[in-house]
């Protein structure tokens, strides 16, 4: 299904929701952008129309049928928490920030498509899990994080809005970990530290997704969105050992059981209290995701795999392009596993 026409991006003001608008001025199809936010983006974007408003308080039932989009893009579902948003604040921005907008685009007359950028966090990380998980063995395993059933609980309102309007396109866009130059989260903060702390006896295996990638999968949803949810996952993937020796980290084993202790602490001093569940196990266990819908039916062709994403991390952190090759943006790679 190919979308044009006027496009909301909620969450405008987010690093995500701010490349998007960047990336959708270039796209003929698009006639207008409107952002909305708590807050106007940081980055100048001229070709967008910013309207203030917290999809929290229902007045946003009011604003968003007024703007007339024919896309809407959700943006605005937080991946981890902060100081500012600690974990027990997420449930009201991430699930009932979603349920109202939701409830907002049942009164949008002429709308095509909701996209929302979520997590694959649903799959969660535990042993015995699949090398790769596809879209529909999300909840197969229990949810057993907050950050997870908050997850699994907002994808229900869309599952939910998406059989009560089957006229209306919905796509839950589940991304994978991202890693890569210009980013700042705990994750790249975990990368970054001094000296890396890991689990003893487990060394696990990461898709690493490229900001490139990110942006440009979010923006090829929302030109061409699919039904149902779609995993934005790299080819292949990269044990944690290599990675820390490509970012040239030192790494120190830590007996599970002290690591849970310490991991806690650490996700207090990167940011993130998401570092002491989702992060503890992702570091665990890992997790892997197919990408062959995004690839297939939305089209989007990857430009980095999970090795080429963690050397293009370290080459942007050593400052060693050539120690360092990467695929060139935009040039597919060759695929290294499903």
């Amino acid at each position: 299904m190919s979308v044009t026409g006027r496009v909301v991006i909620v969450g405008v003001s987010t690093h995500w929701g701010s490349e998007l608008a960047r990336k959708l001025t270039d796209e003929p199809g698009v006639t207008e952008i409107i952002g909305i936010d708590t807050a106007p983006p940081k980055a100048g974007l001229d070709k967008v129309r910013f309207v203030e408003a917290d999809i929290r308080n229902p007045v946003i039932s009011k604003i968003l049928p007024s703007l007339k989009p024919d896309v809407v893009v959700h943006c605005g579902i937080v991946l981890y928490p902060d100081e500012d948003r600690p974990s027990r604040a997420l449930h009201d921005i991430n699930v009932i920030g979603t349920l109202q907008l939701l409830a907002a685009c049942e009164r949008v007359e002429g709308l095509r498509a909701i996209v929302a950028r979520g997590s694959a966090a649903i799959y969660g990380s535990a042993p015995g899990a699949p090398a790769f998980f596809t879209e529909d063995m999300a909840r197969q395993l229990p949810l057993v994080t907050r950050f997870q059933r908050d997850v699994g609980e907002l994808e229900g309102y869309f599952d939910n809005f998406a059989r009560r309007h089957p006229g209306v396109t919905c796509c839950m866009l589940r991304f994978q970990t991202e890693v890569g130059p210009g980013l700042d989260n705990p994750f790249v903060r975990y990368l970054t530290l001094p000296v890396v702390p890991t689990q003893l006896g487990f060394d696990p295996r990461l898709q690493l997704l490229h900001p490139v990638d990110a942006t440009g999968a979010l923006a090829a949803a929302t030109m061409n969105p699919v039904s149902g949810p779609v995993n934005v996952a790299p080819d292949g993937a990269i044990s944690l050992s290599r990675l820390l020796k490509l970012s040239g980290r030192m790494a120190v084993g830590m007996p599970p059981l002290v690591a849970g202790t310490l991991f806690r602490r650490v996700g207090s001093m990167l940011g993130s209290g998401a570092m002491s569940e989702d992060g503890l196990f992702l570091l665990r266990y890992g997790r892997g995701c197919d990408n062959r819908r995004l690839r297939e039916e939305v089209g989007y062709e990857l430009a980095f795999d999970s090795e080429g994403t963690a050397r293009d991390f370290a080459a942007s952190r050593h400052g060693m392009s050539v120690l360092f090759p990467s695929p060139h943006p935009g040039s597919p790679v060759r695929s290294l596993g499903r």
